[in-house]
This record gives C-alpha cells, sequence and structure tokens, in this order.
C-alpha cells in the first residue's frame, strides 16, 4: 500500500517505522525541516515539506496513487482540516487523529469515520486488559463482509429505529446518547444528536453513506 502522513511528531514517526517495516510505501508530509531530516535519518521514506493542509502540498503527494491519508500531527483543527482538503482531493481513505475527545462528535457528522482518538482508546484498551478481559473480541467480530457506520442522528431521524427505512442488511446495534450507551432494537426512539452505530453488509456502506453525508434539511 501507498500511505500518506501528515505530521512528523512521536506518533507519525513511529507510524513510519511500523509501515515501512511491513513493506508499505509511505510519504511523510510536514512544515517542519528539521523534523524531516531526522526521520529520513532513521527510516526510508518519501519526505515532502509542506503545509499539509493545503490542496496543493496534498496533491503533489499524488492521491490517485495513495490509499491511506493519515493525519497525524498534534493539533485537532490542523488534522481535521487536513483530512477534509484529503478527501476532497480524492484519496480513497482518510484517518485523522483527534485527541479532545469533543471533536469527534465532530468528524462523525464531517463523514470522517475512521477517526482515532488515542487518549480514550487507550484508556479504555488498559482498563479492559486489568479487567481480563479479551481486547480482541471485537476486532474479530467484525470481519469479512461485515462492516460498522456511525452517523448522529439529525432531526429528521427522529422516531424509531424500524421508521428509518435501513437497508435490508443494515441494522442498529446500539446508540450513544449525551455520552451514555443504548442499546437498541427497532422501537428505540431516536433524538437529534444521539450518535448511531449500524452493523452492516459492506455492499449497503455506500448508501449509508450518501444518506447520511447530505446536509440536513433547511441547512
Amino acid at each position: 500500500m501507498r500511505i500518506v502522513i501528515v505530521g512528523g511528531g512521536s506518533i507519525a514517526a513511529g507510524t513510519v517505522q511500523i509501515l515501512t517495516r511491513r513493506s508499505h510505501q509511505v510519504v511523510l508530509v510536514d512544515i517542519d525541516k528539521e523534523r524531516l531530516d531526522a526521520i529520513a535519518e532513521e527510516v526510508d521514506c518519501g519526505l515532502l515539506l509542506g503545509d499539509g493542509t493545503r490542496p496543493a502540498v496534498l496533491r503533489e503527494a499524488d492521491p490517485k496513487q495513495s490509499d491511506v491519508l493519515l493525519c497525524l500531527t498534534g493539533n485537532d483543527q490542523t488534522n481535521i482540516i487536513a483530512s477534509l482538503v484529503g478527501r476532497s482531493l480524492g484519496y480513497p481513505r482518510v484517518i485523522p487523529r483527534i485527541d479532545a475527545p469533543e471533536f469527534e462528535h465532530i468528524c462523525i457528522e464531517l463523514g470522517l469515520e475512521d477517526t482515532v482518538v488515542p487518549a480514550p482508546t487507550i484508556a479504555r484498551f488498559l482498563a479492559d486488559m486489568v479487567e481480563g478481559h479479551n481486547i480482541l473480541e471485537v476486532s474479530s467480530a467484525i470481519r469479512a463482509e461485515a462492516r460498522v457506520f456511525v452517523f448522529v442522528a439529525r432531526p429528521q431521524d427522529e422516531g424509531s429505529i424500524a421508521e428509518l427505512g435501513l437497508p435490508e442488511e443494515a441494522r442498529v446495534t446500539h446508540l450513544y446518547r449525551e455520552g451514555r450507551l443504548v442499546l437498541a432494537d427497532p422501537e428505540t426512539r431516536l433524538r437529534a444528536e444521539d450518535e448511531v452505530v449500524v452493523i452492516t453488509h459492506h455492499k449497503a456502506l455506500d448508501a449509508l453513506r450518501e444518506r447520511w453525508a447530505a446536509p440536513a434539511k433547511g441547512a
């Protein structure tokens, strides 16, 4: 795979090392030449000096020949902007890093489904390990043709889950309302701003994305 990474901090550098060891082609984009030079001494990867939020820079990184854009700077706003620019330029998959959990909801609304929030993810990981839970349960359950889709309910989505009219091979499993987990069934009633989790066949993903990427009525 060919992966473009925006950001030259410790997380980005560590990701570059792992990806290159696994024989992936990596291009690292950063505005700091000294950081790029330091990483170049450790790993063999492509380097591009520039601001990763600028369309001209991400275009130079060649979205048509890339598989993934990772936005891993230490600034949430920078990562969100770079992700949106990258998506507009045609990167097939865009993954931003977000440190402030309150931005996660915004990323879902913007259609950035693969957002990574390191702090709470690590915290849950460690808590599960301490309690002796199998930390691979979810990743092993979602495989083959299954996919997870998350959307933020809009005013026009209010009503029962049964009334959503989801594709045949899609089911709402649970939702988060004001930070609380709510297990769902067809009669569960949605409210605007609920974060809704759907398990779906991959064939239904495009229809789900098209529906919930559209602007809300009256916007």
